[in-house]
């Protein structure tokens, strides 16, 4: 779309006459509201003052949902009728299920890694204080496109099933 000469009069004109930036895009066809308000912003027409010939739009309030499709929650009684009926409590177990402790590495001197050391095909485990010298990598062969190797990966990623078991018991 162009803007000619005649295209930005008709706009500033509409503009004037404090119609919307819809209504504008509308008028000059082949523009659309964006456009509209870009060039408005370009031409520094932003501040118009509103007359008291334009008729001045009511504002349009969301009518509030009924009451019968809100959905209840558990606190609150469910009724038949007349007559309310005991909201059940639902059962949460005390202890929630651990996942099973996955025993540590023992890592040889040798195959530790440094930060230096990593690459895409190490796994890069984090072990100790990173503040202290004793601080090293796993340094394990990684599988493609994981950065870990498959005993830290266990550790690290838990099966969709358990995390939402954790989830329904922390409650």
């Amino acid at each position: 779309m162009s803007w000619t000469t005649e295209r930005v009069a008709l706009l500033k004109r509409l503009w004037s006459e404090v119609l919307s930036a819809s209504q504008i895009a509308t008028e000059l066809g082949g523009a659309t509201r964006n456009a509209v308000i870009d060039k408005v912003h370009r031409l520094e027409l932003s501040g118009r003052a509103k007359t008291a010939s334009a008729p001045a739009k009511p504002r349009r309030s969301r009518p509030a949902a009924p009451a019968s499709t809100r959905p209840t929650t558990p606190s609150t009684p469910r009724t038949v009728g007349a007559m309310a009926l005991k909201a059940e409590p639902t059962p949460v177990p005390a202890v929630a299920a651990q996942p099973a402790p996955v025993a540590e590495l023992d890592i040889p001197e040798e195959q530790r890694a440094t930060i230096l050391q990593l690459n895409e095909r190490t796994c890069k485990w984090p072990i100790g204080d990173p503040s202290t010298d004793d601080f090293y990598f796993c340094g394990h062969n990684s599988g493609p496109g994981v950065p870990y190797c498959p005993h830290h990966c266990r550790i690290a990623y838990q099966p969709m099933n358990d995390r939402r078991r954790d989830k329904r018991a922390r409650g």
